[in-house]
């Protein structure tokens, strides 16, 4: 989408404070009639603007207090390794995201795990199903900040 207006960024932000509003409320926020927000979301799904809509939920609350920065070096650098490693990412829901990145090492992980136990269980299952130089982890002591909203 390639205008997204200042109408548009408004509804873009409190989408992202609480995509459960009703569009009654939302248009009450932005200046808008209901049908007039419905046609700009519609219109902004569509564009891929926005991607889709969650709960977000509290990780401690369904046992998954943990919160892991796992560092990969690749074992090698080709093709059919990287479809592998595609591959083992996208099948571990523990790996909430993934970056391939610059500097001294290649990939950046982060994962959700209930506690050290279940961080070796899937450091075990990631050093048998990918050939890796290297991994290292970080663990998050204390979480300041950590939100899913763009800076609009």
């Amino acid at each position: 989408m390639e205008n997204i207006d200042q109408t548009d960024r408004r509804i873009l932000a409190e989408l992202q404070r609480d995509a459960s509003l009703a569009l009654e409320a939302l248009g009450e926020r932005v200046g808008l009639s209901r049908n007039a927000c419905w046609r700009r979301i519609r219109a902004l799904e569509e564009a891929g603007v926005i991607r889709g809509r969650v709960a977000l939920l509290d990780p401690d609350a369904v046992g998954l207090g943990l919160m892991v920065y796992i560092q990969i070096r690749a074992g090698r650098h080709a093709a059919d390794w990287l479809d592998a490693l595609a591959r083992v990412i996208r099948e571990m829901p523990e790996i909430q995201g993934a970056w391939r990145m610059t500097g001294d090492l290649d990939y950046l992980l982060r994962a959700r795990v209930a506690d050290m136990r279940d961080y070796d269980r899937l450091y075990q299952s990631l050093i048998r199903r990918l050939d890796l130089a290297d991994v290292s982890a970080s663990f998050v002591m204390e979480e300041l900040k950590d939100t899913t909203a763009l800076p609009l």
